[in-house]
């Protein structure tokens, strides 16, 4: 069976959820392999209707073993409210969390919102969440491991070592700061709120081995998308890990995985939430926002609209180097008048424009036929509207790779497999 990977082609949100939802079924591992809370899935289901921010999306099928990679940095409050909620779902709970992934403190998300608010205008457009601060203290050598939860001796020991290097500087840069938490009491605070999921606690890599070694089906899932890939994506204005294919082994678990097939996600029509640059965006943009449900699932903030830009699209394409194309929410298009692509972009470094974004750039669009017809009872390709099928085809041209898969809605039945 091949090791499937699921990651973005543009800046996140391409439904990405959905898509490991539905070939989830047919896994026997659902991997998360970086990030944290700071983004969401959107989940529907016959348990319900679920945005997992931590939780792989596999988590609801009772034959899936469920890993947090570590690759991820947790925030343990969080991760134990959406363990509770799939569980009142009647979902059975089924969990692998590494050892070797970062805890993402309440420190951490007060050290994320100080630093936003002291940018102002200038701020990154964070979620709040912590996670570049929890990276960060990775990097530095001051995080704080997850395995520790179980060493509660070490544990006492890690986060002493890290305020004592990191409250002098958050005070020295932020006058407000008055952060008083001791680290006895913090210990015991993740002691409390970590009791629901300790016990699945452990080396990660010894059960996706041992799952490699019976040729399982594994499924690695990815948080955002290409455009917001901390060394490829539009920085400053990334996230604060690599949402690549070529990381999912080594944030999983398996260093050495080779994927058969890495499906990129990609929405019908382009959509951002927080700071950077949308070349496409619409000059009308409320309408569609609202009948595309296009907020952020963290935050709920507005996400900004546009047209599918095929240039940035490509990019994020060969960048995740995927095999084919999963395409998100082209129901949304239907009933839209002026619809169209972008095939190219006009201006100064057009040549290499994009990530980071460096000059003001006009796209070069191509018009397509519209639709008028409701397609979300659609279950196969020729029975779409002529037009919608040349939509498809046409992004597909523009990709060079193919477009396997085209959603119609947010159903696991409203998937066109082709």
């Amino acid at each position: 069976m091949p090791s499937i990977v699921v990651v973005g082609a543009n800046w996140g949100d391409e439904g990405k959820g959905r898509i490991v939802d539905f070939l989830a079924k047919n896994a026997s591992a659902s991997i998360r392999f970086q990030g944290g809370n700071n983004a969401g899935h959107t989940v529907v289901n016959e348990f319900g209707t679920f945005k997992l921010h931590q939780l792989p999306s596999g988590i609801f099928n009772p034959d899936c073993i469920t890993v947090l990679g570590p690759g991820m940095v947790i925030s343990p409050a969080a991760l134990s409210e959406e363990i509770a909620e799939v569980k009142t779902a009647g979902v059975e709970v089924k969990l692998s969390i590494s050892d070797r992934a970062t805890l993402c403190l309440p420190l951490h998300a007060l050290e994320d919102t100080l630093e936003e608010v002291r940018l102002g205008d200038a701020a990154y457009g964070s979620t709040r969440q912590g996670i570049a601060p929890a990276y960060g203290d990775r990097v530095m050598k001051k995080g704080i491991l997850v395995g520790w939860l179980n060493q509660p001796e070490v544990l006492l020991e890690r986060i002493r070592f890290m305020l004592d290097w990191k409250m002098p500087q958050l005070k020295a840069l932020y006058p407000s700061c008055d952060y008083s938490q001791t680290a006895e009491q913090i210990t015991q605070w993740l002691l409390d709120v970590t009791a629901p999921w300790r016990e699945f606690i452990c080396n990660v890599t010894e059960p996706l081995k041992a799952l490699q070694k019976q040729n399982a089906n594994l499924l690695f899932e990815a948080q955002l998308g290409a455009g917001r890939d901390l060394v490829y994506g539009e920085y400053p204005y990334t996230t604060s890990s690599n949402v690549t294919a070529a990381y999912a082994g080594i944030g999983s678990g398996l260093p050495a995985l080779h994927p058969e097939r890495v499906i990129a996600v990609a929405k019908s029509f382009s959509s951002s939430v927080g700071t950077g640059t949308l070349v496409t965006a619409m000059a009308e943009q409320d309408n569609f926002r609202e009948s595309a449900n296009e907020y952020g699932a963290v935050t709920g903030r507005p996400r900004d609209m546009g047209y599918f830009d095929a240039v940035a699209t490509r990019n994020g394409v060969e960048l995740q180097a995927a095999t084919e194309i999963a395409l998100t929410k082209i129901d949304c298009l239907s009933g839209m008048k002026d619809l169209r692509i972008c095939v190219g972009y006009a201006g100064d470094h057009s040549e290499n424009p994009i990530w980071p974004q460096t000059a003001a750039l006009t796209p070069i669009y191509e018009s397509m036929p519209a639709w008028d017809e409701d397609i979300t009872g659609c279950r196969t390709f020729d029975s779409l509207p002529t037009a919608a099928q040349h939509y498809v085809e046409r992004i597909e041209t523009l990709m060079g790779v193919p477009v396997s898969m085209v959603s119609v809605g947010p159903e696991r039945e409203q998937m066109i497999i082709r």
